[in-house]
């Protein structure tokens, strides 16, 4: 293999490759991005079984040929080469030979024979604005639990409801739904991500424009987009039956100021216990919406916020955490949350915005 490059194309590259490179001691190539010189291209791959990426870049190709290298000391090395320059990459026995107009590096390369392929995936396809994409999945995967004893609920569900594309994640105390509107997609029962990858698909995903084509199987799902191409394993389980916790019928409604509502629980924050625990009291009657918390070690905060109330008074507590991940989601400047009585969920949504809805289990007090 004999090249040469733009710094800045294959340093974005690498960047967003490295992260996918797995960490396995049986089968040490994994740490490695994969270069493949072909044509006027170069590719990088990089896989952790679980994960696999390959984006290509454009390249004055001299001589054809494939290296594996430590995906983590190509990363740190190129972090310290300028944009503008031009790069030559050459192998030299399996070892990688990097030079620019002022350095000369040898690589130590690893058995690029070991290195796994990446599946091409075959199956039903659909095709999706990347921005509506990575929207979908925005909106939600901070919902899902990070545990592996459960990897159905470690994940972003998917599937469709006539011309809405849905996302879906939990993690058995909250829950966050986002619709996004599309046409032209057969019905889809469902798929579900693990979690670890959507953060790296979202990653990768979201410096990207254009439309993006999706396929899928029962075992696999790909999102093609330009020079680049990510596949994912898909988990093998049953997703919750969600709808039938969330409430049809509420007691309770308040509508904020989204900025308002985002003071009031950061300030709540700084007098939160170790559980981060927040307590909310409404009454219509009083016209009075506060937030409150208290910290033996710190001391207490009430704090009331200007909003619009109707229906009963009810007081619960809930993870402020919850609720403030969930207001990345919303973009209208107010808020609504309706309650349905204590001991019963919340559930926040923009308001006039239907697309986007959110449930928070209550704490015990």
């Amino acid at each position: 293999m004999k090249i040469e490059c733009s710094v800045e194309k294959i340093k974005n590259a690498i960047s967003q490759t490295e992260r996918v490179t797995g960490k396995n001691l049986t089968l040490p190539v994994l740490n490695s991005i994969l270069f493949i010189a072909v044509n006027r291209h170069l590719k990088l791959r990089a896989t952790n079984l679980s994960l696999g990426v390959e984006i290509e870049v454009p390249a004055k190709v001299e001589k054809e040929g494939v290296v594996a290298v430590s995906g983590a000391v190509l990363n740190a090395m190129f972090s310290n080469f300028s944009h503008n320059e031009s790069i030559h990459l050459e192998d030299k026995g399996g070892n990688l030979l990097v030079r620019t107009n002022k350095s000369q590096i040898t690589l130590k390369g690893q058995s690029h024979e070991d290195f796994p392929t990446i599946p091409i995936v075959s199956g039903r396809t659909f095709e999706i604005d990347s921005k509506k994409l990575t929207e979908g999945i925005k909106s939600v995967y901070y919902s899902s639990s990070v545990s592996d004893i459960k990897p159905e609920i470690s994940s972003v569900f998917v599937y469709t409801n006539g011309d809405n594309l849905i996302f879906v994640s939990t993690d058995s105390f909250r829950l966050a739904e986002k619709k996004i509107k599309i046409k032209g997609v057969e019905d889809i029962t469902g798929i579900i991500i693990p979690w670890k990858n959507v953060v790296e698909i979202l990653r990768i995903l979201g410096e990207v424009s254009g439309v993006v084509k999706v396929c899928f199987n029962k075992n696999q799902i790909s999102f093609s987009v330009d020079n680049i191409y990510l596949t994912s394993r898909v988990i093998d389980g049953i997703f919750p039956d969600y709808h039938q916790i969330i409430p049809k019928d509420f007691s309770t409604e308040i509508v904020v100021l989204k900025q308002d509502l985002l003071n009031a629980l950061k300030l709540s924050n700084v007098f939160s216990d170790k559980f981060n625990q927040v307590n909310l009291v409404v009454d219509p009657k009083q016209k009075i919406f506060e937030l409150s918390s208290m910290n033996n070690d710190v001391g207490e905060n009430k704090t009331r916020v200007d909003a619009v109330l109707k229906g009963e008074s009810t007081e619960l507590g809930f993870n402020y955490k919850y609720f403030l991940d969930c207001l990345q989601s919303i973009t209208t400047d107010s808020v609504s949350i309706k309650m349905s009585g204590t001991g019963r969920p919340m559930v926040i949504s923009a308001v006039s915005d239907p697309s986007f809805t959110y449930l928070i289990m209550p704490m015990n007090k």
